[in-house]
């Protein structure tokens, strides 16, 4: 399997895991807009801790990283072979009008 071809699974890859991703925190924001609504006594709110936001915030931060980081690698092997493309097509053209000559 070629680099390029391994890039490329890695990136669908990372694409799917952001698209699980997303239908995870949709179904826990459909979970807590579920919940029943709190009776009407007068009770002081307690206080909620910000825990679990910051584990989704790191956890998306995470997957954006990882994405970003394999298209990045992505980007860098196709850079890469257009180069190598490059060279090799002006190797052939230059061997080819020094044989015209």
């Amino acid at each position: 399997m070629s680099d390029i071809e391994k890039a490329s699974q890695d990136a669908v890859e990372a694409a799917r895991q952001g698209e699980q991703f997303a239908v995870v925190l949709a179904a826990i924001q459909a979970a807590q807009q579920a919940t029943p609504a709190p009776c009407q006594h007068h009770q002081a709110p307690a206080p909620q801790g910000a825990a679990g936001k910051w584990v989704a915030i790191v956890t998306a931060g995470a997957f954006l990283a990882v994405s970003l980081a394999v298209s990045m690698v992505a980007f860098a092997i196709g850079a890469v072979a257009l180069t190598v493309c490059v060279v090799v097509l002006r190797s052939v053209f230059s061997d080819f009008t020094q044989s015209r000559s």
